[in-house]
């Protein structure tokens, strides 16, 4: 049975503390990135899922951190999933990625609406770990409406329960999802929510249970969280303390 260890990271366009997103120079981007790379190196995952990530937008120094991040780590695979993009002179990019050792079989993007600043969506993809199929969801919801989260998750249960009907001979266990799920103050908002609409598919277990995420200097709420369902056993999960960016990163090793 192989062992996971997967981390969700909300890596704030990659200007680490700053609160102002567009007065971070592309050099201090790049150094920040850097050590965001000597982190998960570190950390050793087998699966990064990194919200708030830049293709190439302005705001963020006009090049690719994805490309960045793989380049200085050691993932042979890797994949974007781009919920908002703008072009002309204020150019913007970004989304969702993912960083994978297992090969990625498949990918597919879901963007909740049509904004074009701060759209929120989700990346699904499959993955092929020693020949059986792992799907993965990394999400990130709206972060000032509970309303507009709850909207969201309805989308992406109506999305998987068509893609179960689809696909699940396929899967070895139902989806991990994970991310940045920007709960207010207590998990009863979109933790308990998705908690209540998974239990069609199997028991999830939410992780972490304990531990606040943001801001990372003094941590005050629990916005990141990884879900696990039944099949994934043993699980032990970490609130990772740095300060390269305004989340803490959650990483969890389990059993598959």
């Amino acid at each position: 049975m192989p062992r996971l260890r997967l981390v969700t990271f909300n890596i704030a366009h990659g200007r680490g503390l700053n609160p102002i997103q567009g007065l971070t120079s592309a050099r201090r981007l790049r150094l920040n990135l850097g050590r965001i790379s000597a982190l998960l190196e570190r950390l050793a995952p087998d699966v990064v899922a990194l919200q708030e990530i830049d293709e190439r937008s302005r705001w963020a120094g006009n090049f690719d951190h994805l490309d960045f991040l793989r380049g200085h780590t050691r993932f042979p695979h890797a994949v974007f999933g781009i919920n908002t993009r703008r072009t002309g002179l204020l150019n913007l990019c970004y989304g969702n990625a993912l960083l994978s050792r297992p090969p990625i079989r498949a990918a597919e993007t879901v963007v909740f609406g049509r904004r074009r600043l701060g759209e929120k969506g989700f990346l699904f993809v499959e993955l092929d770990v020693g020949g059986r199929c792992l799907p993965l969801v990394n999400l990130h919801l709206h972060y000032g409406s509970r309303a507009q989260r709850l909207r969201q998750l309805d989308q992406l249960v109506s999305w998987l329960r068509e893609k179960h009907r689809l696909r699940q001979s396929f899967w070895s266990v139902p989806p991990i999802i994970c991310g940045d799920f920007n709960n207010p103050g207590t998990r009863d908002d979109a933790t308990a929510s998705l908690l209540s609409h998974l239990s069609d598919y199997s028991d999830y277990s939410l992780h972490p249970l304990e531990g606040k995420t943001f801001p990372s200097p003094l941590p005050r709420r629990a916005l990141d969280f990884i879900f696990l369902p039944s099949g994934c056993v043993r699980a032990r999960c970490e609130v990772v303390r740095t300060l390269l960016s305004d989340h803490l990163p959650v990483a969890v090793e389990f059993d598959f």
